[in-house]
């Protein structure tokens, strides 16, 4: 671990020459490597790294009056679990609402976590005096939001499009427009750089474009899973609340093995505890969700109503079928086969990943607070901490679905295709059309005399 020391007075002003070295012009920003052993906890704690204030206790007033009589332990075990159940109730509602609001949601979420980390470098590094760094950040931000969105537009909205023209021209040139927006930050950037802050500035730069990677993208992975259908966007987030209420639960009746020195408070028992609560609460949960349209059929935007339509002839994924049990479970359970929907044993994958490679999303979140010495991102939620605290392996669950969706799932879409063709030029649809029908026509699935009667 590098940390970052103000270099003591003394010495010539390395301004007062024309000619100075790299190192004197970032004299402020010098870096210094630990000796061996530091990078421990211990070591960290004496480290002269600035420190983040502490976050304040925001647990609501009459909570704390109810629990006063407990101890510290089971006071933050009343607080999470509340302010958990108010979440999760929170979080069905929001489905009720509808994929807008999802969408909404999401974008919000991913505002609020960008915040939250932004923030830790603000606090860390603001008596640097830093010009734009903040103004910067949000600019990314808002640039990076427009070229994502874009692109859902373009690949979602065919239809809506195609009805305006100010949305034909902002496609048409969409890639272009979001190069010029980032250049323009780019530029603003190199313009700001101040003489002795160079190293320095140059590292916020950095923490500015890790976070958008790690929350921006994966933010709108989040969206394209829902376009894929609900139950691609519910069932994901489901597990991960699950596996960390009941990795919580395991480890706090049951544990006694330290997993992680990242995490003291993590344990064995907790982890492989989770591990088979998550399994079978997806496998169970996926059951539920598979039986109903509206969350299996991939949403789709509807040019006639100006909505937002979840209505399809569901796929073999989500359709019962009959499997036939290895010869070494027919013995255990005296069961040739069973009926399931596909989509419960695609369930079971998720939950896998979910709980043995999703903390590792919490983990390195912990490493990162343990680096600037904070318990929480934030003090958004009493007893979680801030948003980012809850969405730690939120995020990666949504990458390794997209991936999964993109390997294992999804086919031609012709729905998207359809959209694409609604935005080319009448004589390039047309050209396609007479491949087609010359195409059909010779796999015989077109006969001549419908050709001919139209």
């Amino acid at each position: 671990m590098t940390e970052l020391r103000r270099r003591g007075g003394g010495g010539d002003d390395p301004d007062s020459t024309e000619n100075i070295s790299d190192k004197e012009a970032d004299g402020d920003d010098r870096l210094v490597f630990p000796s061996e052993g530091e990078g421990e906890m211990e070591g960290d704690s004496k480290a002269d790294t600035p420190d983040v204030p502490p976050s304040a206790d925001n647990t609501p007033q009459c909570l704390n009056k109810a629990l006063e009589g407990l101890s510290s332990r089971w006071k933050n075990w009343w607080i999470r679990g509340i302010l958990s159940l108010t979440m999760i109730i929170g979080f069905f509602l929001i489905i009720y609402l509808g994929p807008i609001m999802l969408i909404f949601v999401v974008m919000s979420v991913q505002i609020k976590c960008f915040h939250e980390i932004i923030t830790i470098g603000y606090r860390v590094y603001h008596s640097y005096d830093l010009p734009w760094f903040r103004t910067l950040s949000w600019y990314f931000l808002i640039c990076v939001n427009y070229f994502f969105y874009g692109e859902t537009v373009a690949d979602y909205f065919g239809a809506l499009v195609q009805r305006e023209e100010p949305l034909q021209f902002l496609v048409r040139y969409h890639r272009f427009i979001s190069f010029a927006l980032y250049l323009a930050g780019f530029c603003m950037f190199v313009l700001s750089l101040v003489k002795k802050h160079y190293r320095l500035q140059f590292y916020m730069f950095a923490w500015t474009h890790v976070t958008l990677l790690i929350v921006v993208t994966q933010s709108h992975l989040v969206i394209q899973n829902l376009f894929e259908g609900m139950i691609w966007f519910i069932v994901p987030i489901s597990i991960v609340i699950c596996n960390d209420i009941m990795a919580y639960l395991f480890g706090f009746f049951f544990g006694r093995t330290p997993l992680i020195k990242l995490s003291p408070k993590k344990t064995w028992e907790g982890f492989i505890g989770g591990f088979f609560a998550t399994v079978v609460f997806s496998f169970f949960f996926a059951y539920l969700l598979s039986q109903y349209q509206y969350f299996v059929c991939p949403v789709e935007y509807n040019s006639e109503t100006n909505r937002f339509a979840v209505e399809c002839e569901p796929s073999n994924l989500f359709m019962i079928q009959e499997y036939t049990l290895p010869a070494v479970v027919q013995n255990a359970v005296r069961w040739k086969t069973v009926n399931l929907y596909p989509f419960q044993i695609h369930s079971i994958a998720l939950s896998s990943f979910a709980s043995l490679i999703g903390p590792f999303g919490g983990f390195f979140a912990s490493g990162f607070k343990r680096a600037f010495k904070i318990k929480d991102f934030a003090d958004t939620i009493p007893g979680h901490g801030g948003i980012m605290d809850r969405f730690d392996c939120q995020y990666l669950m949504a990458t390794f679905v997209h991936v999964y969706i993109a390997s294992f799932i999804r086919g031609p879409n012709p729905s998207k295709v359809l959209q694409q063709l609604l935005v080319l030029q009448p004589e390039q649809q047309l050209s396609i059309f007479n491949t087609l029908r010359n195409h059909l026509r010779e796999k015989g699935m077109l006969p001549p005399a419908v050709e001919e009667a139209q």
